[in-house]
């Protein structure tokens, strides 16, 4: 849980000791080097997404200026910087993908979820979005639900895929 008050307290004792567990393994003094693990740990304790709040107070926490915490975050599609659903499903559209069938593999899951790409589902639970590559082009079609890759899609294979996170 990440607490509200004042931007450099934001994080509890077990959010910092993460952190710290983090920074210990950069040389003294390169606590920055630590932001892309920090993200992550911060995005998951944020309900999968991430504030200007939490980013400007882990870019104090890191000693390191705003904008570098802004453009790691921006720059990588694993960090969300607005509410998500509690699922993520990314859809690779990119050439090995859209050759294989991505196109059938986005109109399927729109169907299915009643939204487009870059909407989260009525209930939240479940965000799709396009993603440019996930660099699994020999399992194409492919997508990645939270973490897990999922490649050679087909319809049965995503329905089969969306029953286990719609239950």
């Amino acid at each position: 849980m990440i607490l509200t008050g004042q931007k450099e307290q934001l994080f509890t004792a077990d959010i910092r000791q993460k952190l710290d567990e983090w920074v210990a393994k950069y040389p003294s003094g390169q606590s920055q080097s630590a932001v892309i693990p920090s993200l992550h740990i911060l995005q998951a304790e944020n309900e999968g997404w991430l504030s200007e709040d939490v980013m400007d107070a882990l870019a104090v926490y890191l000693a390191m200026p705003k904008i570098s915490v802004y453009e790691v975050a921006t720059f990588y599609t694993m960090f969300d910087l607005k509410p998500v659903g509690k699922h993520k499903v990314n859809v690779c559209t990119n050439i090995s993908c859209q050759l294989n069938g991505s196109e059938e593999v986005v109109k399927h899951l729109e169907k299915c979820l009643d939204v487009k790409l870059g909407e989260t589902t009525a209930d939240g639970n479940v965000t799709l979005r396009e993603v440019e590559c996930l660099g699994a082009c020999c399992g194409a079609p492919m997508m990645q639900v939270n973490r897990d890759y999922h490649e050679h899609l087909t319809t049965e294979k995503i329905d089969t895929i969306l029953a286990g996170i719609k239950s």
